[in-house]
């Protein structure tokens, strides 16, 4: 640990929805006297929860960036949203930070969601700190509560602060090292500082002595020390609890109840005393890169004398404010308005304004250094997993880890007139949330927007509303089917129209093949002795594409075959391209109904992550989809089912997942391939095809 510590301290609040996140990060704000007084999720006027689709839902959907001073050190402190919907969002935080405070409500404990969100904070490694809040609600337990997150998290929670006896709201809550009852409230952001009660004495000198025992135990020295003595000094409990912290041993437990401002000037106390410093940090974890040009792995140590590098791990679109680009600086100094390389995208940016915020507020800085977090003004091309470094020496940085969009619906607006906008809009939410996917699918002709769950959707068209006016209606998508032949078969097009005048005269004979998935299409030409003139064969193969796009069996697309022209007559004068194009076209779905065609669909890989207790729930459920398990392993105390599983039978998978495993579970899909739909299937699909057709106006 550096003697003199960088005074900076980058740190995410998480937590499951509901547990009184924000309210500590208001709480914490106010303590600091960044804020003059405290709001709440309930009145909807909190500094970190500004967006209306935030407001009106009273939890977070978006991280937003509180940054303040607390004794002389920069407090960067993320509000991250809760929502697995929104774990991207999360994900991408976690890695602009060096340390997290994870928030447990003392009545509900830890909730699934909470667990989730714990992975990924152990896989990033980072020091953590825990707060167990709402020790003001009926039902609260401080020790249950602590209990549940050491067996659930499976950390080393060493308790700093114990709840007072009586009304929290008026006693406060005790340190232990100090062995002082510290009290506040929400109107006032000084704390009172108080003797603890008799009663409360062999509570506190118990709690005292395991937490001296336990950060003893991370230390050789401090061992020797406690045993010969029977104590530690507080400078060596500090010191024991920073190395414990840094080291991942040790999770520092603080409580109290954020709603009425009880306990938070201690979290802020924590964070800078317990938490690494940017550099702290980069000692123990170099940040590694690469050269975008040969590969060769780089180092940079987080010093500000390095060259500048940073990742951009987050983009808005302020009304007012314009695009904003958010950066953690890993090394080197920038300047306001000076200009540097995007290793990413592999061009030159003009550099921006730069800005330290509070939540929707903003203020300027001309200059931002290796640790710090701030957003650049207006940049060109960035985009949110960016890397930012200086030309003359490059580097790029590992991409963020987005969660993908599984949930899939198709939109249609609700004018016609604002299709342009409805595209604009959605391009624009994309850039800010690029864990939602906005596409057109050529099969479908339909828009298909994408995202992690339904409150991530729903959401997505808030904001769609609300800022650019356009309203969607949303309805399952289609299942792009193909289709296909089982052998070869041929046919003749004959195409002869009389007209008085010239007429139309095209005469070929086809032979079709089938071709293994994947293959798509041939065309082969095989025509000898000029039956038909090689100038009418490109139009023979352009009629049988056009016939390809309309099947025999549904009229599906028709892929992985081959088609040979083989023979054909013509017509010194009527012979045309329009007339080999159209008999081409007859002759391809004659020869299509002779080849035994068949429907086929596409079939998803799914990896679906649950709760060893819930494997087989999942593989019944997957095996009742048509599913195929191909393989199994574990992660911890989860499994991961690997299956494939045609799309039609999970385009509800999420909500589905949800309701079986309590929202313990989750899972990813890609896109394996096509296979042929069973008989049964296909005969519901003709049907409902048929009913489409019959509907549709003409």
């Amino acid at each position: 640990m550096n003697n003199a510590r960088q005074p900076i301290r980058n740190v995410a609040l998480i937590s499951a929805p509901g547990s009184g996140k924000t309210i500590l990060s208001e709480a914490l704000a106010f303590t600091a006297k960044a804020i003059d007084s405290m709001g709440t999720t309930d009145k909807g006027n909190t500094v970190s929860d500004f967006e209306l689709e935030e407001i009106h839902r009273r939890h977070s959907v978006s991280s937003s960036l509180l940054q303040f001073d607390w004794k002389g050190t920069q407090i960067n402190l993320i509000d991250t949203p809760g929502s697995l919907d929104f774990l991207s969002d999360l994900r991408s935080c976690l890695a602009a930070v060096d340390g997290v405070v994870l928030v447990v409500d003392a009545e509900d404990g830890v909730k699934s969601e909470l667990e989730k969100v714990w992975d990924y904070v152990r896989e990033r490694g980072v020091p953590c700190l825990l707060f167990i809040n709402g020790l003001d609600k009926e039902h609260a337990d401080f020790f249950a509560a602590l209990q549940g997150c050491c067996q659930a998290l499976e950390i080393n929670g060493v308790p700093l602060t114990l709840p007072a006896d009586g009304d929290v709201t008026q006693a406060g809550v005790i340190h232990l090292i100090d062995r002082v009852r510290i009290s506040s409230n929400p109107n006032s952001p000084k704390t009172q500082h108080q003797e603890i009660s008799s009663g409360d004495i062999p509570q506190v000198d118990e709690a005292r002595r395991q937490l001296i025992e336990k950060v003893a135990e991370r230390n050789d020295q401090l061992v020797e020390k406690y045993l010969a003595d029977g104590s530690l000094t507080e400078e060596e409990i500090v010191e024991g609890l920073t190395f414990g912290v840094l080291e991942g041993g040790i999770v520092p437990v603080l409580c109290g109840a954020a709603l009425h401002n009880v306990g938070t000037s201690l979290v802020l106390d924590a964070i800078h005393t317990y938490l690494p410093s940017p550099d702290d940090w980069s000692h123990t974890h170099p940040i590694s890169g690469k050269d975008p040009h040969t590969g060769e792995m780089l180092i940079r140590e987080g010093h500000v004398s390095e060259p500048f590098s940073g990742t951009v791990f987050k983009t808005t679109i302020d009304p007012f404010m314009g695009r904003l680009t958010y950066v953690r600086v890993h090394s080197g100094a920038l300047q306001a308005d000076s200009g540097f390389f995007n290793a990413t995208q592999g061009t030159k940016e003009k550099g921006g304004h730069l800005f330290f915020a509070l939540g929707k507020k903003f203020s300027q800085t001309q200059k931002i250094i290796a640790g710090d977090i701030a957003a650049i003004g207006k940049l060109k091309d960035t985009q949110t997993s960016d890397t930012l470094c200086e030309e003359k020496h490059q580097i790029q940085y590992s991409s963020l880890q987005l969660t993908r969009p599984v949930m899939s619906f198709a939109l249609e607006p609700k004018s016609t007139h604002d299709i342009d906008k409805v595209s604009v809009g959605l391009h624009k939410l994309v850039e800010e949330d690029p864990s939602l996917e906005f596409l057109r699918n050529e099969e479908t002709k339909e828009m298909l927007i994408s995202g992690v769950g339904q409150t991530h959707i729903d959401v997505t068209l808030e904001k769609l509303k609300r800022k650019y006016g356009v309203e969607v209606n949303l309805h399952t998508p289609k299942i792009p089917y193909k289709e296909t032949i089982q052998r070869t078969a041929q046919a003749q097009g004959k195409y002869k129209k009389q007209t008085g005048g010239h007429g139309q005269y095209g005469d070929c004979w086809l032979q079709l093949a089938p071709l293994p998935h994947g293959s798509g299409f041939e065309f082969h030409n095989k025509i000898v002795g000029g039956a038909i003139p090689r100038n009418f064969i490109p139009a023979v193969e352009k009629g049988i594409i056009e016939a390809m796009k309309h099947g025999t069996v549904a009229d599906f697309p028709v892929v992985d075959i081959r088609v040979t022209v083989y023979d054909g007559s013509h017509h010194p004068v009527d012979s045309s391209e329009m007339a080999f194009k159209v008999a081409a076209s007859m002759g391809f779905k004659k020869a299509m109904e002779l080849a035994q065609p068949l429907l086929l669909e596409p079939i998803m890989t799914i990896e679906v992550n649950v709760p060893d207790d819930m494997v087989g729930t999942i593989i019944g459920d997957l095996n009742g989809r048509r599913g195929r398990i191909q393989g199994m392993s574990t992660k911890g105390h989860h499994q991961i089912v690997n299956a494939l599983v045609p799309l039609a039978e999970i385009l509800q998978y999420a909500s589905a997942l949800t309701s079986m495993t309590a929202g313990k579970g989750s899972y990813i899909m890609e896109f394996f391939g096509y296979e042929e739909v069973p008989r049964e299937h296909t005969l519901k699909i003709v049907g409902e095809h048929k009913k489409e057709m019959a509907a549709a106006p003409s």
